[in-house]
């Protein structure tokens, strides 16, 4: 499922990144690769805040629904 449909709290494994070549880059930099552990902080209006092994990011609706879990 989309990280914006994921229920909020729960620790959860990517699964697939549905993006080119450049934003999966961006996204290995920023520590979400398959296999890695997320958890959502909080979920409005489809954008979300997850808490990425020690640290925080926020993604906005287009990056999130990229992200499969």
């Amino acid at each position: 499922m989309p990280l914006p449909i994921a229920p909020t709290g729960e620790e959860l494994t990517v699964r697939k990144i549905l993006a080119d070549e450049k934003n999966k880059r961006h996204f290995e930099n920023l520590g979400i690769t398959i296999g890695a552990k997320l958890q959502i902080i909080s979920s409005v209006g489809g954008s979300v805040i997850l808490k990425v092994k020690e640290g925080r990011l926020a993604l906005d609706k287009a990056l999130a629904m990229k992200i499969l879990v």
